[in-house]
């Protein structure tokens, strides 16, 4: 039997993964104690899709067990031993925001949870490949200082600039301000490098510019693609906040960074990493993004400006895939942005109806 351990499995990459791997013949564990709604609150539960996985996903199992209890996870681990073949860390406490607020907390869960799994992966199941969801924003604000030109609708690099394609992995991690949150991901993004080279696992790094997709639980402090398409179907105001709107993201639909972990995991290497994103195939400035989905849905989306950008925010980011392509040529893109924010779309108005119905049918007591 092949395992795969899942952490944050019922969020936006683990559930993607979850149910990739299940329908290449794994068995998926999943680990997920959704403190995601402890971070942003109800709406941002994800309970909804845990559900939809135990209910939908073959022999899924799921523990709703904390990354950062040692003991737990080696309970786990020592059930399926040798038979883990791969896990995929996606757990994690995502905001730059709420970082700033209970520092400990952050670090404990972003820095100590992935030593926890580290660790217990290299006592029980020290062949099996170990996936990391690290970020761009272990570069912090260094792709601040690069000589962006202000246009129109957005900031933009002149196209003879050797990062006009996308930044890459030579960028210094050093001398930049990272965020809290981007400090504590550095720390587990240098650990899980060193595992691979200093132990010698399979661990693959891979640096994400935006994530987004259908399963995706969006607030305002994570999530901005799947956040703007819920504001553009509930009338909310959507908050941007900083460099005139105009700040660029790439965006990556979850499903194409699990189809490069399956890449990874069949080829993998020890201590690699990748930067990836939407690159140049999918990406857009907040004012840009703004206007596509008012176009794709149809509908006004209220915005209000805050001059102030967050602390240690970009005012561009492209990733360069460049690195992984090279190890892994026959990847490809399957989503483009627009085919993305009607996937988003379609999914939240499918899952507001069932709630809906199922509220006009629910027995009071």
């Amino acid at each position: 039997m092949n395992i795969a351990i899942i952490t944050g499995s019922a969020g936006l990459i683990g559930s993607e993964a979850v149910r990739f791997f299940s329908k290449k013949g794994f068995k998926c564990v999943g680990i997920d104690n959704d403190m995601r709604k402890t971070f942003f609150g109800e709406e941002a539960s994800t309970s909804w899709n845990k559900k939809l996985l135990i209910k939908t996903v073959p022999d899924y199992e799921h523990q709703a067990k904390d990354i950062r209890d040692a003991g737990k996870m080696k309970r786990i681990f020592n059930h399926y031993g040798s038979d883990i073949k791969l896990v995929v860390h996606t757990a994690a406490q995502p905001s730059h925001d709420w970082a700033a607020t209970d520092p400990f907390t952050d670090f404990s869960i972003n820095a100590n949870g992935t030593l926890v799994m580290l660790e217990t992966t290299r006592k029980y199941c020290p062949n099996s490949v170990f996936i990391y969801t690290s970020t761009n924003k272990v570069y912090g604000d260094a792709p601040n200082s690069l000589p962006f030109i202000e246009q129109e609708t957005r900031w933009e690099l002149p196209s003879e600039h050797p990062y006009y394609s996308g930044i890459n992995e030579t960028m210094s991690i050093d001398a930049s301000t990272h965020s809290l949150f981007g400090s504590s991901k550095t720390a587990a993004d240098i650990l899980v490098q060193e595992y691979g080279r200093y132990f010698g696992m399979k661990t693959g790094v891979f640096r994400a510019g935006c994530l987004t997709g259908p399963y995706h639980s969006g607030t305002q402090s994570h999530g901005f693609l799947s956040y703007l398409v819920e504001c553009a179907l509930s009338n909310r105001t959507y908050s941007v906040f900083g460099y005139r709107g105009k700040q660029v993201r790439d965006n990556m639909h979850a499903y194409d960074l699990i189809t490069m972990f399956w890449h990874f995991y069949q080829n993998p290497k020890k201590g690699a990493v990748y930067n990836t994103g939407g690159s140049r195939h999918a990406h857009c400035s907040l004012k840009e993004a703004v206007t596509l989905c008012e176009k794709i849905l149809g509908t006004k989306i209220k915005t209000n400006y805050f001059e102030q950008n967050r602390i240690g925010d970009h005012m561009w980011w492209i990733s360069d895939i460049s690195k992984f392509q090279s190890h892994y040529p026959e990847w490809k893109y399957q989503y483009s942005l627009e085919k993305t924010i009607l996937q988003i779309a379609d999914n939240m108005k499918t899952r507001k109806k069932k709630l809906r119905f199922s509220s006009r049918n629910s027995v009071q007591p």
